[in-house]
């Protein structure tokens, strides 16, 4: 497994030649706000951990050249997460063309139960779990991302470049999925 940290994301910042800088200290924060939310959404994306690891590592060194360079600032998670969906599809076109299939969604959880629930709440809870767990990999691959980007923070504007469709796609995937978990309970 590749165990990228804060440190490593120093230490090749300063190999880069630069003394520790505010602008290191920004990359730096804006890795530990936003590694584990990117490893969800490429997890959600079917890109094994250790790759996504790697993405993640890739999006922030490319972070560090994107405002090195001044460039803009503004909105720049949905720069993070447009970055790392660009980064994940190539890694799917790579592996198509060399026959690589997708690995299949890790387990979501730790399998711990809840003490506090009896023994028939955890049964409905694990039932449940798995039905929304099994309509989720179902999902058409739009819907799934738009769902999981929308569970990460991001807004329907944000999601709309991110995956470079329409933002009334985003509220057609995501009334779809929304649809499709709550099983037209909406």
């Amino acid at each position: 497994m590749s165990a990228f940290s804060s440190q490593t994301a120093i230490d090749l910042l300063r190999a880069a030649g630069r003394d520790r800088s505010t602008l290191e200290d920004e990359v730096v924060s804006l890795f530990d706000c936003f590694r584990t939310p990117l490893l969800r959404y490429l997890l959600a994306f079917r890109v094994p951990l250790s790759d996504a690891e790697e993405i993640v590592q890739d999006v922030f060194l490319l972070l560090f050249q994107h405002l090195r360079h001044d460039r803009s600032r503004e909105n720049l998670q949905g720069w993070i997460f447009s970055v790392a969906h660009k980064r994940a599809l190539k890694y799917h076109a790579r592996n198509k063309r060399h026959g690589e299939r997708f690995e299949p969604l890790p387990p979501f959880g730790d399998g711990q139960q809840d003490r506090a629930p009896g023994p028939e709440e955890q049964m409905y809870f694990n039932q449940q779990r798995e039905r929304l767990l099994s309509i989720f990999r179902a999902l058409p691959e739009q819907d799934r991302l738009c769902l999981s980007l929308r569970a990460e923070g991001l807004r329907y504007r944000e999601i709309a470049g991110v995956l470079g469709i329409s933002l009334g796609s985003v509220a057609n995937s995501m009334a779809r999925a929304i649809e499709r978990l709550t099983g037209g309970a909406v």
